[in-house]
């Protein structure tokens, strides 16, 4: 006798006997959009990583997309300024020094007789420039030392420890006071090397946390059974996983970086004339906030948009990376 008995195709009530058969009571009547957890649009859902999830988030979050749109304005005018600012940030008339708003100059005039407008658009070169290669830097030395120290631990450890207490307990500014006082150079470079010397600690530690955290996970120990080295399981499995907190915060420190550079300049030991920066600015109309408040609204406006911009972005990506937000 067959094991299986024919059935037609309208009558359901015979089922199929033998090996599988109760395989196929389960699903013979379940199709590509009748499976179980199956989307009810019939089709399945493909999983998604950690970082095309994220993506996923943060292109339905107005704040990144508006962030980000004001990042991307801000980047294109440090790298081509004159698009929108024909005029010569370094040309001044005395003779129209402290006036107001005028033809061709919306802005004014600052106390040297400088159109404000076109220093405004051309100090977002600097600053932004400072803050992205700063955090660049950062996030390399601390990533690579923090991670480093959280694989290994033992005394490598212990000494990184005792060494970002120390650089914890210096303060920012008195250390740029001390350290930049003594540069006569007039670029970018001395103040990104004092932001890297003293901004790497934190990043350290959150690497290192994370490291320790991921390093324990069932398929670093599978890795590591089946013959792994050292290397390829901190640079192919650990790190990759482990990146997401250090992006969050170096993010955030970016726009931390860029006011710490218009301070540093303001208080006259980052960025030195000719070059044109929004803490410049800032530190040659404070005298004049009385008699003529634009010289100062408008490069202290764009300073508090850049690094509220960039502590915006920061944040939207933390909520988007950070499963524990959802």
């Amino acid at each position: 006798m067959p094991d299986k008995l024919p059935r037609n195709a309208g009558d359901g009530a015979i089922a199929p006997t033998g090996a599988g058969g109760a395989m196929d009571i389960a699903t013979e009547n379940l199709g590509p959009g009748n499976a179980p957890g199956a989307p009810e649009g019939g089709g399945v859902e493909e999983a998604r990583s950690l970082w095309s999830d994220a993506w996923h988030d943060l292109r339905r979050n107005p704040v990144f997309i508006i962030s980000a749109l004001v990042i991307l304005f801000l980047i294109f005018i440090s790298i081509w300024p004159q698009a929108i600012a024909s005029g010569n940030p370094l040309s001044c008339d005395l003779a129209k020094a402290q006036d107001g708003p005028a033809p061709g100059h919306p802005f004014g005039f600052n106390g040297q007789g400088c159109d404000v407008y076109t220093r405004t658009v051309y100090g977002a070169r600097a600053s932004v420039t400072v803050g992205i290669l700063a955090t660049l830097g950062v996030a390399i030395l601390g990533s690579v030392l923090g991670g480093l120290a959280g694989f290994y631990g033992g005394t490598g450890d212990a000494l990184l420890s005792r060494l970002t207490d120390i650089f914890f307990g210096i303060p920012v500014v008195l250390g740029g006071l001390v350290l930049l006082s003594v540069i006569t150079n007039s670029t970018v470079w001395p103040v990104i090397g004092f932001i890297v010397l003293l901004g790497w600690p934190q990043i350290s530690r959150i690497a290192r946390g994370s490291v320790i955290t991921v390093k324990q996970n069932d398929f670093v120990q599978a890795a590591r059974a089946l013959g792994a080295s050292n290397s390829r399981m901190l640079v192919r499995h650990i790190m990759p996983n482990a990146i997401a907190p250090v992006i969050v915060v170096a993010t955030i420190a970016l726009g931390t970086f860029i006011s710490l550079e218009a301070t540093l300049s303001y208080l006259g030991v980052g960025l030195k004339p000719p070059t044109v920066s929004w803490g410049i600015d800032i530190s040659s109309a404070s005298p004049y906030i009385r008699n003529a408040p634009h010289m100062l609204l408008y490069p202290a406006g764009a300073l508090a948009i850049t690094v509220l911009a960039f502590i915006m972005l920061g944040d939207a990506v933390r909520d988007a990376l950070d499963p524990k937000l959802r």
